[in-house]
């Protein structure tokens, strides 16, 4: 674990939004996102939906080749204006913490889940506290999953919080370091050291199989990409099991390794043919950083349930 320099800078902000108020949040998101790009040395964004409905919390990263170009873009009128225009979706003040040099990569599939930890140092325990950061990863690396951890320190001029962004394999890994004992022992001791920590978690299922071009850096919300997926995925597995596995069955592979081959086969035909295929073809639906009006989302919706219920009756007519 490094302490980053000076260079790039990014801004991980996070968001709650009131109870059935998320596709109003959704539009002004795309808003901030087209007015950010005309910024200087703006390199990308990301926006990660909630997890699940009790939260509402939103995390979006955005990117920067400079502290300095960043900075811009924070203290900008353009963004004063898209804040007060969202308040009244908020529950609370946005929280962001700013990231000086390195970057916080968006969490592909291979990539994990990510933690974003900020801690309000005590006065005078800022090299304590990077020692007993020292304590948490070499716990951190014993545990499954374990993928890296970055310390960032505060931003003079912009922020007093000491950052700490960490990635596990899967959320289960994350959520069984969160849960552990041994981490719970660390905290207190590092009580000492500092007097406050917030939290936050950003993953996205399948954003790995969502891209849309150079700068889009975006996923859409995971409900499209379930049902997105499932468009392609059930006449994969479908065509598999009608003919690769009737081979596997005839040349007497065994069913747990015919299974493994399989998954294989049908996890390299979605990524390299069938979802840029159907990312084309629904791109008008699919397109995070596009606004839309609600008759194009019922239409994009309406299309996938319509093929979802072409392939169930073509694959029974085809296996009966």
């Amino acid at each position: 674990m490094g302490v980053r320099a000076s260079g790039s800078a990014t801004v991980v902000t996070s968001q709650k939004v009131r109870e059935g108020r998320d596709e109003e949040y959704r539009r002004w998101q795309e808003k901030t996102n087209r007015v950010v790009r005309d910024f200087d040395g703006f390199e990308g964004t990301e926006t990660y939906p909630p997890d699940s409905g009790e939260e509402r919390e939103w995390v979006v990263v955005f990117r920067f080749t400079a502290m300095e170009q960043l900075t811009a873009w924070l203290d900008s009128g353009a963004r004063r204006q898209l804040l007060a225009e969202v308040r009244p979706l908020l529950e609370r003040t946005p929280k962001q913490e700013v990231l000086a040099g390195g970057e916080v990569p968006a969490p592909e599939p291979e990539e994990g889940v990510t933690a974003v930890i900020s801690h309000d140092v005590r006065p005078g325990k800022g090299a304590d506290f990077e020692r007993w950061q020292g304590k948490i990863l070499k716990a951190q690396e014993k545990y499954p999953g374990f993928m890296g951890s970055e310390l960032f320190r505060p931003v003079e001029g912009i922020q007093d919080h000491w950052v700490v962004v960490f990635r596990y394999d899967t959320r289960e890994h994350l959520e069984g370091w969160m849960d552990s004992g041994i981490r719970e022992r660390l905290l207190e001791e590092g009580r000492d050291y500092f007097s406050a920590y917030d939290v936050r978690k950003v993953g996205s299922a399948f954003s790995g199989w969502f891209r849309f071009g150079a700068g889009a850096d975006e996923a859409p919300p995971n409900w499209k990409q379930a049902m997105t997926v499932v468009l392609a995925l059930y006449p994969t597995v479908m065509g598999l099991n009608l003919t690769a596995g009737h081979e596997f069955r005839l040349w007497g592979i065994p069913g747990y390794l015919g299974l493994f081959l399989g998954n294989v086969l049908s996890v390299s035909i979605l990524t390299w043919l069938l979802m840029p295929l159907v990312n084309r073809a629904l791109a008008f639906w699919l397109r995070p950083d596009r606004a839309r009006p609600v008759r194009v989302e019922v239409a994009g919706t309406a299309i996938v349930v319509l093929c979802w219920v072409l392939s169930i009756v073509i694959f029974g007519l085809t296996t009966h």
